[in-house]
């Protein structure tokens, strides 16, 4: 645990104060209390739900909520304080396995109360942040909270570019996708959509809980602090915008996959239904001309092997010609050689000469 203290008119935050000392520093309005509580420990848990129940009397449902850590985003109005739960992302998080973890807090007249089971690079910046300057506590409780809120909120920043980069090679790589590897992208793409569903719910439901704090809702946030929320909420709103359009491309990258796939699928058929179409008539011809019949003609003539063979080699060009004729082989080659021509310049005459007059 962890106490700050702002007096009125003194140039530093003040700290190392104990849990004896809260109820003198809290019935001086004019302090500025912060109470962060980090319980890592089942003994630290303890001691942080007494001091929430005992010291600061938060109703005992919101101190259940604070411990239990499968909690959404949301906040509840009480006569002189108000409860909020939100998510800051784990730095251990990526595009391809998005994690939170929760921050529980509490907002009265003049304290601000912080319980977390894991560590908050947002909470360790704002405390270097009022240990360099008062400027933050200055500025009422309320402030000092919505610092705490902005510098949470812009850690997701860096975890939504990195599903726009992701989707971008993915992209790159679904085109290049050889034989064998579908299966390791289909899973990459499945495990970036649940990664981006989870951003989506939870950037939803705190956009509400930042939506009700910016707009006046609660009497412990004054009105001249309000713009400051409105931002940060505006900041959420931004991302939670990109997590929609996220979703859409990583469900255009299925779409895109099972289209490769499929293509792929049929060039294979293609090749064996021509491959076999090319070796149904020679094989006719070949079982005609081995039928054992002395009366069969050409049966005994000396060039008739070579015959046979040439009428083998004439079907099997005809045969091909009338394919790339119908467009079913060989087209590729074919586009690509007329392109080229068509971007050949197709005259190189010289400018008209500009008529000058005197």
């Amino acid at each position: 645990m962890e106490i700050f203290v702002y007096r009125k008119g003194e140039t530093e935050v003040k700290e190392n104060y104990t849990v004896a000392d809260l109820p003198a520093l809290l019935a001086d309005e004019s302090n500025i209390v912060w109470v962060d509580l980090l319980a890592e420990t089942k003994e630290e848990i303890a001691e942080a739900q007494n001091i929430l129940l005992k010291v600061f009397r938060f109703h005992y449902l919101t101190v259940e909520d604070c411990i239990e850590t499968r909690n959404q985003p949301k906040v509840e109005a009480f006569p002189d304080y108000f409860y909020f739960i939100v998510h800051g992302i784990r730095p251990d998080t990526n595009s391809s396995n998005f994690r939170t973890k929760e921050l529980d807090g509490y907002l009265g007249k003049n304290y601000v109360v912080t319980f977390h089971l894991e560590r908050f690079r947002s909470i360790k910046a704002v405390k270097q942040q009022i240990r360099s300057s008062t400027f933050a506590c200055q500025r009422g409780a309320a402030y000092l909270l919505h610092q705490i809120l902005d510098q949470l909120v812009d850690l997701y920043m860096p975890i939504v570019d990195d599903f726009d980069n992701s989707i971008n090679e993915l992209e790159d790589r679904v085109f290049q996708t050889k034989q064998g590897d579908d299966d390791k992208i289909l899973e990459e793409i499945m495990d970036l959509r649940r990664s981006v569903a989870r951003l989506k719910r939870i950037s939803t439901r705190q956009l509400d809980v930042l939506y009700r704090i910016s707009h006046g809702e609660f009497p412990q946030i004054p009105e001249n602090i309000l713009p400051f929320y409105r931002d940060v909420h505006d900041h959420l709103l931004r991302i939670t915008d990109l997590s929609e359009n996220y979703r859409d491309l990583v469900a255009g990258l299925f779409d895109i996959h099972f289209s490769v796939t499929a293509n792929k699928t049929n060039d294979i058929i293609k090749f064996l239904t021509i491959f076999s179409a090319i070796w149904l008539p020679l094989s006719f011809i070949a079982g005609v001309y081995g039928m054992n019949f002395e009366t069969m003609p050409e049966l005994k003539t000396r060039y008739g092997y070579f015959v046979v063979l040439g009428v083998m080699i004439l079907v099997t060009l005809s045969l091909l010609f009338y394919f790339y004729h119908k467009g079913w082989i060989l087209q590729g080659k074919a586009e690509t050689a007329k392109s080229g021509k068509a971007e050949t310049p197709e005259s190189t005459e010289k400018p008209d000469t500009p008529i000058t007059g005197k």
